[in-house]
């Protein structure tokens, strides 16, 4: 079992690092030609509209044809999406540009969303010793899967800068196949293999749970990409900041993040039954989170300050420790309220909810921005957390209510 969720971390280690760097290629690239704020978030849109749908049928295919064939067609689909970006004709027109480049983001969203699920759900598969071990393993997957999503982001500032654009994509679609061979050769083929849903009642028949926590992360997600996707990147460096400067930035945060994540069973006060005394915590974080952008907020609008970038980057700063502990809270949540013989289906679900939540953070980021720029994106952040902050008052505190089907 350990053997088993180490190969998987690893994998999932390597692609985050290639996904990571993507992102950055993408936004400093088409920003360099001068692309608005709102193109570049519709660049992204496709990416997080395929991920709703690719973790849907992720989780229904991981439980229908186990969890490594789905890491290996995730895997495989984002070296497509690559080599696709990769032949991008600078000569095309805007238009052309735009298209192709959301057509290949979109690729590149099935693929994360897929691996996503699949990884995911090989923690349930292989933690075999109650909430404790469950909630540490997923904490410390997390957690390490951001910092290398913190290093991907550095790592796609500098590829552009010392190799360009095309080579860096064909680097990393070269690293990808690594792990994509390694993937196939040293994890059982049967692992996460259940009994899946056979109608759409039954696949999204999910516990009040499932589905109260699923809202919840749809509000988290879209409060945090919608200052962190096109936003604080435009915001810093319309300040000054150099591409290499921004992506370090982003890297530290995503770093500090993911350290916060992997160590967060420390912050939380554990209960015998798993729920407890963790919903509590899910209600302290999330106040102390939606607190982060309202002050932030108010301050820019109402005291003169001589460098806003350096307060929204201590802001935001600050804002990565309650976040970190709440994604963590709630990716131990989920896992906690799926069932046993469709977890990866539940685990697809909530994921799916997490793509809808990027997707509008991405929306309204771009769109904010450009008509208030980076206050609005924090008025957009506060209201969303306000919500999330809601949610957690409803979420079921015992087992027998978080696993209870709302369709049966």
């Amino acid at each position: 079992m350990v053997r088993n969720y180490i190969i998987v971390t690893a994998s999932y280690w390597g692609f985050t690092l290639v996904d990571g760097a993507l992102r950055m290629l993408v936004l400093f690239h088409f920003f360099r030609l001068g692309y608005s704020p709102f193109t570049l978030a519709f660049l992204f849109l496709l990416y997080e509209a395929a991920g709703i749908a690719a973790n849907l049928a992720g989780g229904y295919f991981a439980s229908k044809f186990g969890i490594p064939r789905m890491l290996a067609i995730g895997q495989a689909l984002q070296i497509a999406g690559l080599l696709m970006l990769s032949a991008l004709d600078p000569g095309w027109s805007a238009a052309a540009s735009v298209a192709w480049v959301v057509a290949a983001q979109g690729i590149a969203g099935v693929a994360k969303d897929l691996t996503k699920t699949a990884s995911k759900s090989a923690i349930k598969a292989t933690s075999a010793e109650g909430s404790g071990q469950l909630f540490r393993w997923v904490a410390w997957f997390t957690g390490s899967k951001n910092a290398m999503k913190g290093i991907g982001f550095f790592l796609g500032g500098l590829l552009l800068d010392l190799v360009g654009f095309t080579h860096a994509l064909w680097m990393m679609a070269a690293l990808l196949a690594v792990v994509f061979v390694a993937g196939l050769v040293l994890l059982p083929s049967e692992l996460g293999k259940a009994k899946s849903s056979k109608t759409m009642k039954e696949l999204f028949g999910k516990s009040r749970g499932v589905n109260l926590l699923a809202a919840a992360r749809i509000f988290m997600f879209g409060a945090r990409d919608v200052w962190f996707v096109v936003g604080l990147p435009v915001f810093l460096y319309a300040a000054g900041w150099k591409f290499l400067e921004v992506g370090g930035f982003l890297a530290a945060w995503t770093i500090a993040y993911g350290f916060v994540q992997a160590i967060a069973p420390s912050l939380v006060t554990r209960s015998a039954d798993g729920l407890s005394r963790e919903i509590p915590s899910a209600r302290f974080w999330a106040a102390v989170l939606a607190a982060v952008p309202i002050v932030l907020a108010i301050v820019m609008i109402w005291i003169p300050i001589g460098r806003p970038d350096l307060l929204i980057v201590a802001g935001l700063a600050l804002f990565g420790l309650p976040f970190a502990v709440n994604s963590s809270l709630h990716s131990y949540l989920i896992l906690a309220y799926a069932g046993s013989e469709k977890a990866a289906e539940d685990v697809g679900f909530y994921y799916a909810a997490n793509a809808a939540g990027r997707l509008l953070g991405i929306t309204l980021s771009g769109v904010l921005y450009q008509h208030g720029g980076i206050v609005g994106c924090l008025a957009g952040s506060a209201v969303m957390l306000l919500s999330c902050f809601v949610l957690t008052f409803v979420l079921p505190t015992h087992a027998t209510d978080a696993t209870r089907r709302s369709l049966a």
